[in-house]
């Protein structure tokens, strides 16, 4: 190396150790309210949702006990995705998360693509989960003479309600929906271990490995059947992201978010695989159902009571919670966005209660159009927009390894200093992340029916996406010429 480019590279090291780390425009006037037991809660109620209370009973059906295997690894490349997340919020907390540091390593471009196909993939999953929320409500006799829409509308108005009012508020709901889940599941497992340890007899069957070796083994349709149901047990984990956007919102996040994010690991493990397992020991695969949540299968068979009910109740906590969830993340991409103009200018407003409620209510507007799906079309609403929402959460994840990637390149050229919570072994673990999810993105095709045409929207929605930025590049050039911190660094 040249001695002119030794000291152009120390005369960048000495700006970027004298400047202020670089700030988002739109972290400006966010409260602190969140504590730690708010974000630990939130990490475990983006590990934790109806992925596993409804989703594993059809996904065991068709790939059986190997489902674990998916889970685990799918699980692994999820850590790693919100551990490159961790280690850029602790480099620089931001509400704005992954829009702010894609804005920085990606350039406007990048963070107007990340945070739209966000808002794609929460608006839409907002949809699902209203939906789901009216489907879980007509399981109980008194509810089943008002319409689905009805049931969809009210559900979105309580959530609106909750978010606007403070994030100290949606910290709170978002703490005793996954303490619920938490004790459904512990419990649940806890019931499982019995039956093994004393043999108990489940559905005429005794439980142990005996269930699985009589019944095909681990592979019991063969290794395809568990390819296939990877991009479905992908969705299940989305959400992990959510710490790093509520990382913004807390005092201490060097102390938060490291034990947040190293905690969902083990969570994984015993929450997924753990309680997968329990089941495949319990029962055959092929007695569980897509259209029952296999907890709620093995309780009936041991002749417990009211299990239906319990259940149900459990599963509309977690679609309401991702609900809530939703409102809250795309409230605050939005306003990152919409400081450097990339997005509507009324979505970075905010309210006395420092809640960014334009954002908010932007994806409030798409979830009522969900409504509306769910008056014309109630028995395809869930099917349709659940796999449009994959493309939004795949791309995000993809995103955040690429942000993540080039972080680490500057760190190396010491332009910039990585905190010493790392993701270990990059740039392997970025790229065999970012490949993984690519793969899982493609085997999408090997399904007919309704993966192959999700994949066939990916050019309409690039489309869009293109027609949207030649509308708002001139607002965000301006926005860069008056030096406003959220623009391209």
């Amino acid at each position: 190396m040249s001695k002119d480019a030794v000291d152009t590279a120390q005369a960048v090291v000495t700006r970027t150790d004298a400047a202020p780390t670089p700030a988002d425009a739109g972290d400006a006037g966010y409260s602190k309210d969140l504590k730690h037991r708010h974000v630990n809660m939130i990490a475990i109620g983006g590990a934790i949702g109806t992925g596993l209370f409804l989703g594993a009973g059809g996904r065991l059906h068709n790939a059986g006990p190997a489902l674990a295997l998916a889970y685990l690894v799918c699980g692994i490349f999820a850590f790693f995705v919100v551990r490159a997340l961790g280690e850029l919020v602790l480099y620089r907390p931001s509400s704005g998360s992954f829009v702010s540091y894609a804005r920085e390593f990606l350039g406007e471009k990048g963070a107007y693509v990340a945070g739209w196909m966000y808002f794609l993939n929460w608006s839409t999953t907002g949809i699902a989960d209203i939906t789901a929320i009216a489907l879980y409500t007509h399981y109980w006799s008194m509810f089943t003479s008002i319409p689905q829409w009805t049931l969809a509308l009210i559900a979105l108005a309580v959530v609106l309600a909750v978010n606007l009012i403070s994030v100290k508020i949606f910290g709170e709901m978002e703490f005793w929906f996954a303490i619920i889940k938490v004790a459904t599941l512990v419990g649940f497992m806890l019931i499982g271990i019995f039956l093994l340890a004393t043999q108990h007899k489940v559905d005429g069957t005794t439980p142990g490995l005996g269930v699985i070796s009589d019944h095909g083994g681990v592979f019991p349709h063969g290794l395809m059947p568990v390819v296939l149901v990877m991009q479905g047990v992908i969705f299940a984990y989305a959400a992990l992201e959510l710490v790093g956007v509520a990382a913004g919102e807390t005092a201490e996040p060097e102390k938060v978010v490291p034990r947040a994010v190293n905690s969902i690991m083990w969570r994984v493990g015993l929450f997924y695989v753990g309680s997968v397992v329990l089941l495949a020991l319990l029962l055959p695969g092929s007695v569980y159902s897509a259209d029952e949540s296999p907890f709620v299968t093995v309780l009936s068979k041991i002749g417990v009571s009211g299990a239906g009910d319990v259940m149900n109740l459990v599963v509309l906590t977690a679609a309401m919670s991702s609900l809530n969830s939703g409102l809250y993340s795309t409230g605050r991409i939005l306003r990152s966005m919409a400081t450097a103009g990339s997005a509507p200018k009324f979505t970075a407003r905010m309210n006395r209660s420092q809640v960014p409620y334009g954002g908010i209510l932007l994806t409030c507007a798409v979830c009522v159009l969900g409504v509306g799906l769910n008056y014309l079309m109630p028995s395809q609403a869930f099917e349709i927009v659940l796999n449009v929402a994959s493309l939004g959460i795949i791309s995000t994840w993809v995103i955040i390894m690429l942000c993540h990637l080039i972080f680490v390149r500057r760190a190396k050229a010491g332009l910039v200093e990585r905190p010493s919570f790392r993701l270990r072994f990059s740039p392997y673990t970025e790229l065999a992340t970012v490949a993984f999810l690519l793969v899982c993105l493609g085997m999408m095709w090997n399904d007919p029916a309704v993966g192959r045409k999700t994949l066939l929207l990916i050019p309409v929605i690039a489309a869009l996406l293109v027609a949207g930025w030649f509308g708002v590049r001139r607002r965000v050039a301006q926005q860069s010429h008056q030096g406003v911190p959220g623009a391209p660094l």
